[in-house]
């Protein structure tokens, strides 16, 4: 927004003092969002703290290192109390089944290897839990990801954060120009966790030294399979293991024990030579197996296109951009191909090992910090 010429911006872009700016912060009970909760509370802002119910609270107690268990509703709510503003538990245990946990389900028995974060901050985080922040009559809403926020010529980006170690930019893709209107990220500047976790203890938070979650929040223990059982009973039915060529080199017990570029845990010793899952064929329930070579991936098939670029996302036959298919890589450079509206080819200069549908592939611009958006990847 532009502000009239005597007015300073306040912190969060607004003409107007923080007392009169309403925000919404999303509270998961870990430090990165209590202290932005902290932090805007202490430059005097109206906070509001919202934390999601997102599956069983019985069963939550009783896991620890995963987002909106019911210890970290806990330490929501007491974060809540200390620095004195507002906060609200919502049950979305019902959306978020549907719209993130049954699909995660599907897309696994479809030997597909989903990301359910992302669709989490599509579906729930960025979409509900936004226009219930939106009925609140806030002015933002705040969340502790590590991703920046920075306005240019055209409205505001979407930028990685300073520190590349804890960016979470691939878990965002598909944030939507209107949606990046509407949020906040006060921690995407900072340095490192650390300058993070010494924000917490100067404002005395007692989850300041609380560990990251690790596991996908309804996966204990990082066990997919044994959650995808439990929900589609009967789902791991077992088959063979085959080489490229359709040579029969052992058996399984379902094809939703494995991943695209597995290596451990096929039960195949005594091969001279390393063997790598190359391809999953749900329908013959068959795990193909073969060298490292043959997990280069070069052309990627991409779908769901969500564009943060200027101009529209087919006014070039083709761009020069930085890709990242996997979370933990860099990006790499490539070309994009727009093959229609919300699809595209992506074409990596350097091929990548492991590329496997139902990842998604992310766009960024090939010099600076932009995310141009995005996409899922498909099978070719």
């Amino acid at each position: 927004m532009n502000a009239p010429a005597n007015i300073e911006l306040n912190s969060l872009g607004f003409a107007k003092p923080p007392a009169e700016t309403r925000v919404v912060v999303a509270m998961s009970g870990g430090v990165d969002s209590s202290v932005v909760a902290a932090m805007l509370a202490e430059e005097g802002y109206d906070v509001i703290g919202v934390t999601l119910q997102l599956y069983d609270h019985g069963a939550a107690l009783a896991k620890k290192g995963a987002c909106c268990a019911g210890i970290d509703i806990h330490d929501a709510r007491r974060v809540a109390e200390e620095m004195g503003f507002p906060h609200y538990v919502l049950d979305y245990e019902n959306i978020f089944k549907d719209a993130v946990i049954d699909e995660f389900a599907d897309s696994y028995l479809g030997g597909a290897t989903p990301v359910p974060c992302i669709r989490c901050n599509e579906r729930v985080k960025f979409k509900d839990l936004l226009e219930t922040a939106r009925d609140l009559d806030a002015d933002c809403m705040a969340t502790g990801h590590y991703i920046q926020r920075k306005m240019g010529a055209h409205g505001p980006e979407l930028h990685s954060a300073e520190d590349a170690r804890r960016d979470q930019s691939y878990f965002l893709f598909s944030t939507t120009t209107e949606q990046l209107d509407y949020l906040r990220f006060p921690l995407g500047h900072l340095p490192t966790k650390e300058a993070t976790r010494a924000l917490a203890e100067k404002y005395g938070l007692k989850v300041a030294n609380k560990p990251d979650s690790q596991d996908i929040c309804f996966v204990p223990n990082g066990d997919y399979a044994a959650v995808i059982e439990k929900l589609r009973p009967g789902a791991a039915e077992p088959g063979e293991i085959t080489d490229m060529d359709g040579n029969v080199l052992g058996q399984h017990d379902g094809v939703i024990h494995y991943t695209i570029g597995q290596r451990r845990g096929l039960g195949l010793g005594g091969l001279s030579d390393p063997l790598y899952v190359v391809k999953l064929d749900v329908e013959a329930k068959r795990v193909i197996v073969g060298p490292k070579a043959a997990l280069a991936t070069r052309i990627v098939p991409v779908a769901e296109v969500n564009w943060l670029g200027d101009g529209g996302f087919e006014d070039a036959a083709e761009r020069r951009i930085g890709v990242k298919v996997r979370s933990t890589r860099p990006p790499r450079e490539a070309i994009l191909r727009p093959t229609g509206p919300t699809t595209c080819e992506v074409e990596l200069l350097t091929p990548e090992e492991g590329v496997s549908p139902g990842q998604a592939c992310v766009f960024y611009a090939p010099e600076g910090s932009r995310i141009l958006g995005g996409g899922w990847i498909t099978r070719g």
